[in-house]
């Protein structure tokens, strides 16, 4: 490797670090805070505004790599393993189980980021559109479902939502799995299942 290749390498791994750094620090903000300033989570990373700005472009772009940030945390490639199941109810039964999974990788600032979306437009604009990705994804393992109801898609969609899986497990929160947001799947599972008509298609 040429001295050039080491130093770019180098570089590149230093601001890969501080990406990785402002994106820990705007989850944590938003955790403790409900909210995203950027010149708060500039000061938490250790890093001048305009570093942050350098980096993500806008308050949008560092919103996106907050979400792409907990969607590889959370395993969402696993949802190509639910759309290649050849049986449509164990690929739904996957698609709730990587969804559970997602939604309790942070779940504090998951709750605090989809509680601003409803009071900031720049936030609610990131936040819908991750799930209309979700929506479409739902769409597609719906129309798959023998005897599914035509409302099926939208079932679907709405029992997968973070909110779902969240109220579920406080439910769960006093019985031996405790307040672990995944707990709640097999709840989900049972849900969704009972909605789009399992029990018909298996008669």
């Amino acid at each position: 490797m040429s001295p050039r290749s080491y130093r770019m390498g180098q570089r590149q791994a230093e601001v890969d670090e501080t990406r990785a750094r402002i994106v820990a620090a705007a989850r944590v903000h938003l955790a403790e805070t409900g909210g995203l300033s950027l010149d708060a989570v500039a000061r938490r990373a250790d890093v001048a505004r305009a570093t942050v700005y350098y980096q993500f472009g806008s308050k949008t772009g560092l919103l996106e790599a907050v979400c792409d940030a907990l969607a590889d945390q959370g395993g969402m490639a696993r949802l190509a393993e639910a759309f290649g199941l050849a049986d449509p109810w164990a690929a739904v039964d996957r698609f709730v189980e990587v969804m559970g999974g997602f939604w309790a990788v942070d779940r504090v600032c998951t709750r605090r980021l989809r509680a601003l979306a409803a009071l900031d437009d720049e936030v609610g604009r990131v936040i819908a559109d991750r799930d209309a990705r979700r929506r479409e994804g739902a769409a597609v393992l719906a129309a798959r479902l023998p005897a599914a109801p035509p409302d099926a898609a939208g079932l679907l969609f709405v029992l997968t939502a973070f909110e779902t899986y969240d109220a579920l497990a406080a439910e769960l929160a006093d019985t031996a799995a405790g307040d672990d947001l995944t707990a709640a799947v097999p709840a989900v599972a049972r849900l969704v299942r009972a909605a789009l008509g399992a029990d018909q298609a298996e008669a």
